[in-house]
């Protein structure tokens, strides 16, 4: 491979990006009219415009990537997470335009992205799934199998991810709504209204195994990832080795997850992931874990498994999209050190979470021993509303989990996106429950110990803010001479509401 095109935007874009850099490998980036000056053009070694703003037309057209992939003369494709990432008809495209996917083959993502067919394929291999149905549409036999598996009951998007069409369904009386404002939510996102149902679990630890398989014939596990801390159904905070996990039920659960990847038929990085009831709940279960989805992918959470593991897994995927075979054994796998991923957003926690959106004068992120941050986004950045809120990501690396938890505080006491309300501040609030600390964690543990949580303090003082607004107007008046003649289109006097002080920045 000799130039890879890569079909995203943001964090990964960037991440993408470096790993080439450090193979010698040239990087194409492809942006909309929104990033048009996003820290990822600037960082690749090309950069091609795609379209309008709007995902439709840009991230997810496919044939304006493939274009833009022609006209660069990339040979292949890195699909990053998200957008086109799991889509099998992108993956056949790229093949059928003689490019190299690097990513699993279409067939493993379509079976894999359907969790009908996912939970049908895994009973199949002898892998446990969660007690569950997946077969009629109709109302009055999701009605049945609701009865026969028993309330609470979890109803999910067929063809979904992301917590889009998930709802719990505490009782009998709520089915039918549920049922249907999940429909129409699974229709509106992935044009697909299919449903299944599972046993609703609570307080479930959600763990995840790292599996990688070649065209060689060998697959195998990068050991675990803690993915438990969740709010929406969607990963804050994710940590390897998980603090549950002992050394038989690591293993049970590693073979488990490399026998869901070869009934795939898979080749590639990808993620399994299990549910594991919590042991003092009174859940009744034949099996100590469950399987939950595959993701046919890189995952957000990949850098927890580089450090612990010392493997760079962009690096390692290139390698086997370009035919290579794994470079280790099962046995030759080992777990050093503990590593933490916070995801740092922008949004209100304080408020549902609800996305922010505005400009981002300055940007302060951490540095020093153990601390790794990977970063979408500089200072004088406008953050918009049509695109993932994630700023970047803060790792942290320790000899032990305490170590690495001390790490990420002092990080994030360090961290800054000033003009954006993040959710830095409750980040650093549960990295200090004692619950989090005691590795007591589940998937209700935000809904748990954090129900009407707000900031105790403002991170950065109202002066500070004030200071990089004006140092923001006076760049912005210095850099161009036509702030008042309206050609600079990232000017804040263009536009009335170009200018936005973000309420609550952290």
């Amino acid at each position: 491979m000799q130039k890879i095109l890569i079909a995203n935007r943001g964090e990964i874009a960037v991440r993408v990006i470096r790993a080439c850099r450090q193979l010698g490998i040239s990087s194409v980036a492809v942006y909309s009219d929104a990033d048009r000056s996003a820290l990822h053009t600037r960082l690749a070694d090309e950069s091609c415009r795609i379209g309008p703003s709007s995902p439709a037309e840009s991230y997810l057209h496919i044939e304006r990537i493939l274009e833009a992939a022609e006209k660069s003369g990339a040979d292949a494709v890195h699909p990053g997470y998200g957008f086109l990432a799991e889509n099998g008809d992108f993956a056949e495209a790229v093949q059928a335009a003689g490019l190299v996917f690097i990513g699993p083959g279409a067939r493993a993502i379509r079976l894999m992205g359907d969790k009908a067919a996912a939970r049908a394929s895994m009973q199949a291999a002898g892998v446990p799934v969660v007690p569950g149905y997946h077969e009629g549409q109709d109302e009055r036999s999701l009605a049945e199998a609701a009865q026969d598996i028993g309330f609470p009951v979890l109803v999910k998007a067929a063809a979904g991810g992301g917590g889009k069409g998930m709802r719990v369904v505490r009782g009998p009386g709520d089915l039918g709504d549920q049922l249907e404002s999940a429909r129409r939510e699974s229709r509106s996102a992935f044009g697909d209204e299919r449903l299944i149902l599972e046993k609703y679990i609570p307080r479930a630890r959600h763990i995840e195994f790292q599996v990688l398989a070649d065209s060689h014939g060998h697959a195998l596990h990068m050991f675990e990832r803690e993915c438990s801390i969740q709010r929406r159904h969607q990963k804050m905070i994710e940590e390897s080795p998980s603090p549950f996990l002992g050394v038989e039920l690591r293993e049970s659960m590693g073979a488990a997850a490399v026998a869901a990847s070869q009934a795939a038929g898979y080749e590639n990085a990808g993620t399994v992931e299990f549910l594991v009831p919590d042991e003092g709940g009174g859940e009744s279960r034949e099996h100590p874990f469950y399987f939950l989805e595959m993701n046919t992918r890189l995952q957000v959470e990949h850098p927890v498994t580089e450090l612990v593991t010392g493997y760079d897994l962009v690096a390692l995927q290139i390698a086997i999209a370009a035919g290579d075979p794994l470079p280790f054994t099962q046995p030759e796998l080992s777990q050093r050190g503990h590593a933490i991923e916070v995801r740092v957003y922008a949004e209100d926690p304080a408020a549902g979470f609800l996305p922010m959106a505005g400009r981002l004068f300055e940007v302060a992120e951490p540095e020093g021993p153990g601390i790794r941050v990977d970063s979408g986004v500089s200072g004088g950045e406008e953050i918009g509303v049509l695109y993932d809120p994630l700023l970047s990501k803060v790792i942290a690396y320790g000899a032990d989990r305490a170590a690495a938890i001390r790490r990420m505080r002092a990080a994030l006491g360090q961290t800054a996106y000033l003009g954006l309300t993040t959710n830095l501040d409750f980040l650093k609030a549960v990295l200090e429950h004692p619950a989090f600390e005691a590795g007591d964690t589940h998937t209700g543990f935000i809904e748990e110990h954090f129900q009407g949580w707000v900031p105790a303090r403002l991170s950065l003082p109202a002066e500070a803010m004030i200071a990089a607004a004006l140092i923001d107007l006076r760049t912005a008046g210095g850099e161009s001479s036509t702030a008042s003649g309206g050609s600079d289109p990232y000017s804040p006097w263009d536009s009335p509401d170009g200018f936005r002080l973000g309420m609550g920045a952290t």
